[in-house]
């Protein structure tokens, strides 16, 4: 839990203005503060547990879910016999990088790595690599056949 960020300015709100700020507001702040320590390894698994309730029958279909859920545009950029790296990217993912709280990506995480489950057949997990030079987010996940 980061101590610091005892208070917010309500500027934040103009810095971070997109139709999903409340969301970020919550899912930056106010979770990890209710979750404590375990906020990392909770995030991943509640995005796990989500993407589970979808079926997924095809990649196209992941990168619609993530649109529609206002978490970026996710692109396929190399796939190999035993992973897939993904770009995640958008404005709403420059904002929040900015922001003045740590931001994660491990829920995100989580929801690619269940969701590319259903497609494998296999167990999968997902390691995210925030690049903020680029204002981007690498998604790898990794068939642990």
């Amino acid at each position: 839990m980061d101590s610091s960020l005892e208070s917010l300015s309500n500027n934040i709100l103009d810095e971070l203005f997109t139709e999903g700020a409340g969301y970020d507001i919550l899912r930056y702040v106010s979770l990890p503060e209710l979750l404590g320590e375990d906020a990392h390894t909770m995030l991943y698994f509640i995005g796990k547990n989500l993407a589970r309730k979808f079926t997924f029958e095809s990649i196209e279909d992941i990168i619609k879910a993530f649109y529609k859920l206002g978490w970026g545009h996710l692109d396929l950029v190399k796939e190999r016999p035993k992973s897939y790296t993904f770009h995640l990217m958008s404005d709403a993912i420059v904002y929040r990088l900015k922001a003045p709280f740590k931001t994660e990506f491990r829920m995100e995480s989580g929801f690619l790595a269940a969701a590319m489950q259903q497609l494998e057949r296999t167990e999968c997990e997902c390691i995210e690599k925030i690049k903020n030079r680029i204002h981007q987010v690498e998604l790898k996940v990794i068939l642990t056949i």
